[in-house]
């Protein structure tokens, strides 16, 4: 403060003075003294080539940021037991939903050496990395995850896609969890892998929740069943229930049991039923969720409010007792009975 009073009084002088070639340049070497005066004063908290940081922002008040960010956060494990009953379809709809939503939300394939969950969002030829890279050093968390370009909100982290599933312990599905969750996601979906092995208990270890996907077969259900109890085993008791493949027409007929029937069965909240749908094959191949569709099917409907239901909002469940009918199907019904 000092040399900015000294630099305006040579200032004054140098107006005043006769010599003004000598007063010109003592006016300019004080300028530049003060400069520098002034730049490594404002810089001294820099060093090591670290960026500038607030002193009262502290080491503390980051890691309680990140422990927030933990706590807040809602890991979600999508399970099945059986294979083939649309549980990795169920993650890429939901999450999707979510994100649109306006969610923070990061997928993770946890089918090592199986995955599929980039082929639905249309992110395969994007992952360079995955999280045994992490684990084994070689990139960064940010460089992993990849963030979808249509919701930015949305990113996907791959487990392997060589690798054994033993190489994956519970302490490294945890501690991934822990670090995604700190980068501020509120949701993290686990797409958990085919039966009951030793894939399934590590990839089920981070959550607090689990929906589990299953068909109103009796096989599905009753690995359902079973996957109900081994979650209840490793404390996960929030548990929601996902009927996929349902068929109004074959439950009319009594060909396939009704929602409310295997929700009985299995004795779990219900989260939602999804139709069946001959646009998922469609949808799968091109990358691109359901619920991108500008015009929604009935399955991308229901996963939409399945969706909203997860996150806590109320939301009405699709008829699906009885079969749709399209405008023709209705005349007809009209006319003929």
């Amino acid at each position: 403060m000092r040399s900015f009073y000294l630099l305006l009084r040579i200032g004054l002088l140098f107006l005043r003075s006769k010599n003004k070639k000598k007063a010109r340049s003592c006016f300019l070497n004080l300028g530049t003294s003060f400069c520098r005066f002034f730049i490594m004063t404002t810089f001294s908290n820099q060093q090591d080539g670290q960026p500038y940081m607030d002193p009262s922002e502290t080491l503390s008040d980051v890691s309680q940021s990140e422990t927030t960010n933990i706590q807040n956060s809602r890991t979600i494990v999508v399970t099945s037991g059986k294979g083939g009953v649309g549980k990795t379809t169920a993650t890429a709809n939901l999450g999707m939903s979510i994100a649109r939503l306006g969610y923070r939300v990061a997928l993770i394939d946890a089918d090592i050496g199986l995955r599929n969950l980039d082929l639905l969002l249309g992110l395969e030829n994007r992952i360079l990395y995955t999280a045994m890279d992490i684990l084994d050093g070689q990139c960064r968390l940010d460089q992993a995850l990849i963030r979808d370009k249509r919701w930015k909100n949305l990113s996907l982290l791959s487990i392997s896609k060589n690798r054994q599933r033993y190489n994956v312990t519970r302490k490294n599905m945890e501690n991934l969890v822990k670090s995604i969750a700190s980068l501020g996601y509120q949701f993290v979906l686990v797409d958990c892998p085919a039966g009951i092995d030793v894939g399934f208990i590590n990839a089920i270890s981070p959550a607090q929740e689990a929906l589990i996907v299953t068909t109103p077969e009796i096989t599905a259900i009753r690995d359902a069943d079973r996957v109900a109890g081994l979650l209840e085993a490793n404390g996960i008791y929030n548990v929601k229930l996902l009927v996929n493949r349902v068929r109004p027409d074959m439950i009319q007929r009594n060909d396939m049991m009704s929602v409310r029937d295997v929700q009985e069965m299995l004795g779990i909240p219900l989260l939602g039923a999804i139709p069946e749908d001959n646009h998922v094959i469609i949808s799968t191949n091109r990358g691109e969720p359901l619920v991108l569709k500008k015009k929604l099917t009935l399955s991308g409907i229901a996963f939409e409010n399945a969706a909203r239901r997860l996150i806590g909002k109320q939301d009405y469940f699709i008829d699906l007792t009885t079969p749709y009918k399209g405008v023709f199907q209705k005349v007809q019904q009209l006319f003929f009975g």
